[in-house]
């Protein structure tokens, strides 16, 4: 079944990630192997449409193309942002992450601190974290 969604995270270096459909339900995983352009063009929040398929592990994509072409750019530059603990932090200010930048931030670090965390795992523990973190007024919505 063709499904489209947006790409919720994807490590161009690993080769996977994860998409949430846009008609709901569990996200989506999504693997290098299954990409139709260069991997380094799916970015979180791209818009890609895939065929919806049942693996092992639960929902994988496959046939992965984005919806909308590429923007001219090339790879985007990584930007080094200040962290607490630097001289020049203005600690008058306080980046707040809406819930789904924290949901995808989250992802990007239970992938990179355990690798072997199945798509189940990473959805619990994330929950988890993101409803704990809405508790405490730490994200935006």
């Amino acid at each position: 079944m063709l499904t489209v969604g947006k790409i919720l995270r994807f490590d161009d270096v690993r080769g996977y990630g994860f998409i949430v459909p846009n008609d709901g339900g569990e996200d989506v995983f999504m693997h290098a192997n299954d990409l139709v352009d260069e991997k380094y063009l799916y970015q979180a929040g791209r818009e890609v449409e895939f065929y919806l398929e049942v693996g092992d592990k639960g929902p994988k994509a496959s046939e992965i193309r984005l919806v909308s072409p590429p923007p001219a750019t090339a790879r985007p530059a990584r930007v080094a942002l200040p962290r607490v603990g630097d001289d020049d932090v203005d600690d008058d200010t306080v980046d707040v992450l809406t819930a789904e930048e924290f949901r995808a931030e989250l992802t990007e670090a239970l992938l990179d601190a355990d690798g072997t965390l199945t798509a189940a795992q990473v959805k619990r523990v994330r929950a988890r974290l993101v409803e704990l973190a809405a508790d405490h007024g730490w994200v935006e919505g």
